[in-house]
């Protein structure tokens, strides 16, 4: 029987490409027709190369038939017009207090600039995206967030709000039609006042009302370490409980325990699975959720599960 030809090299390239598409294959079964929330902060809205590989890999998403949903912040580009207007940024526990000159700032260039730019970039790569702010059709209704100083006394934000209900039907509706829904973190009271909200609040508030598979939440860290200070140490998968127990013994400390903290929350909400990844990677998103092995952390309820059987599939965490 005569031996099996030597592969060239362009088709050693090639299978591997194949054998990727494969290892694929399972989650791509399993995610479609599942809502994934994207939580897009200025860790790559400040980079523009890793920005233009996230949007098309959620162009890419879409194509595959996920559901998308991005939800965005914006933060820097708000210092910078605040900058220019002489305006000094405050910050009360956290967030940042909003007057009125503030407020119309956050609309222009947050709600309104970069939320436009963000859907002409996703068509502009292939993709249907849909703004929704003030300007077409606003999906977050709220109320003016009050939080209380030490003392118990009432600390004035300003036209800062924390979301109470999502207009769904909207989002689902465009979701449905295979459009990428771009939702900037403004939201509105019953009295018609336009309120800021905390980019991160807003979108595990999306993902709690959509029931989504998963939040995505994109940083600028490679997922939770065991040891800060080695990026080798990223832990691939954790439970809650497992979470909470780094949490108490001080394995997760400082500005990780506000993010996990939220995490959990959101998980007790309905959401799936959370991940936490380095939206500086290229194509970040497409390797946590297509690969086995995945690039990030995720964060699940319960015990982690595989994907579906498929051809030469892997049992893995996604």
């Amino acid at each position: 029987m005569p031996s099996p030809a030597k592969n060239s090299s362009a088709q050693t390239k090639a299978i591997q490409k194949a054998d990727v598409l494969i290892e694929a294959l399972g989650w791509i079964r399993k995610f479609r027709d599942t809502t994934t929330v994207i939580k897009l902060g200025g860790s790559v809205l400040e980079h523009p190369d890793s920005l233009r590989h996230l949007l098309i890999d959620v162009v890419f998403m879409s194509t595959l038939g996920m559901r998308v949903v991005i939800v965005h912040g914006g933060g820097k580009a708000i210092n910078r017009q605040m900058d220019a207007a002489g305006i000094v940024p405050r910050f009360v526990q956290g967030r940042r207090y909003t007057d009125q000159a503030t407020l119309d700032i956050v609309e222009s260039a947050v709600a309104t600039e970069l939320n436009h730019e963000l859907v002409r970039r996703i068509e502009e790569y292939g993709g249907r995206a849909m703004s929704l702010n003030f300007l077409s059709t606003n999906v977050l209704f709220g109320e003016k967030l009050l939080l209380h100083d030490d003392h118990k006394e009432p600390i004035d934000l300003g036209f800062v709000g924390d979301v109470s209900s999502i207009d769904r039907l909207t989002i689902d509706n465009l979701t449905y039609a295979g459009q990428v829904p771009v939702i900037p973190p403004m939201c509105m009271s019953a009295d018609g006042t336009k309120l800021n909200v905390n980019a991160d609040t807003a979108a595990s508030k999306v993902a709690a009302a959509l029931r989504a598979e998963k939040l995505v939440v994109l940083s600028d860290i490679p997922g939770v370490l065991r040891d800060v200070t080695d990026p080798e140490s990223r832990i691939h998968s954790l439970t809650a409980g497992e979470a909470r127990r780094m949490i108490a013994d001080g394995s997760i400390a400082a500005g990780m325990i506000p993010k996990i903290e939220g995490c959990l929350e959101t998980l007790e909400e309905g959401v799936r699975k959370i991940h936490i990844i380095d939206g500086r990677l290229r194509h970040s998103l497409l390797l946590e959720i297509y690969t086995t092995s995945g690039v990030g952390t995720e964060i699940v309820r319960g015990d982690p599960t595989g994907p579906p059987s498929a051809i030469a599939a892997s049992p893995g965490r996604r």
